[in-house]
């Protein structure tokens, strides 16, 4: 019983964070959850304490997956790393993928609306993102690598967040585009930390 109820949990989290990222933490009650789940509305109460909860325990899930997914990336471009998010970020296919994309991006401004504890759970993915492209673009000019690397976060977020927004495909290429120029542009990773912009 104990194991059925720890898969029931896992089943939930993994189906809302999805189902967060398309429609939103309002955009479905846990109600219908739960009818996605094949589970009793009963059983949630049993799973977590509020939707507030879940929505907690689901934002930690999507940010997990997003860590494995840009590590997928550099792996496949482990020379140039930044090279290799950049080409899996700000790719058309990530736009396209609004249940598995970026939870930054699909639930950003709804995590601003949300408690402690999921703004906790996207402070620390944050976190972990801006500390990996910092060790990838260093210095330069100057500026902190810190400042560098929430510079090139923002730019990317952004320019997804805009190509999911318009309708004209060619308008969405070219915002992904300039932000993969810009990126690269800005960087201070030079020929030793990325590839020649293409």
């Amino acid at each position: 019983m104990r194991v059925s109820c720890c898969r029931n949990r896992e089943t939930v989290i993994n189906l809302a964070n999805r189902l967060f990222r398309e429609h939103g933490f309002d955009g479905i009650g846990h109600k219908d959850l739960m009818e996605v789940a094949g589970l009793t509305q009963g059983a949630f109460y049993k799973q977590f304490a509020s939707k507030d909860d879940l929505a907690a325990q689901a934002s930690r899930r999507a940010m997990e997956s997003a860590t494995q997914r840009r590590s997928g990336a550099t792996a496949a471009n482990s020379e140039y790393p930044l090279d290799g998010v950049i080409s899996f970020y700000l790719s058309m296919d990530h736009r396209e993928e609004k249940m598995d994309g970026c939870p930054v991006v699909a639930l950003g401004a709804d995590a601003a609306r949300q408690g402690a504890d999921v703004k906790a759970s996207f402070e620390a993915g944050i976190r972990e993102y801006l500390e990996l492209l910092g060790s990838w673009v260093g210095e330069a000019d100057g500026e902190e690598a810190d400042g560098k690397a929430m510079a090139i976060l923002s730019t990317m977020v952004g320019a997804v967040l805009l190509s999911r927004a318009v309708n004209d495909e060619r308008l969405s290429k070219l915002f992904l585009q300039a932000a993969a120029e810009s990126v690269l542009m800005g960087s201070s990773a030079g020929e030793a930390k990325h590839g020649p912009c293409q």
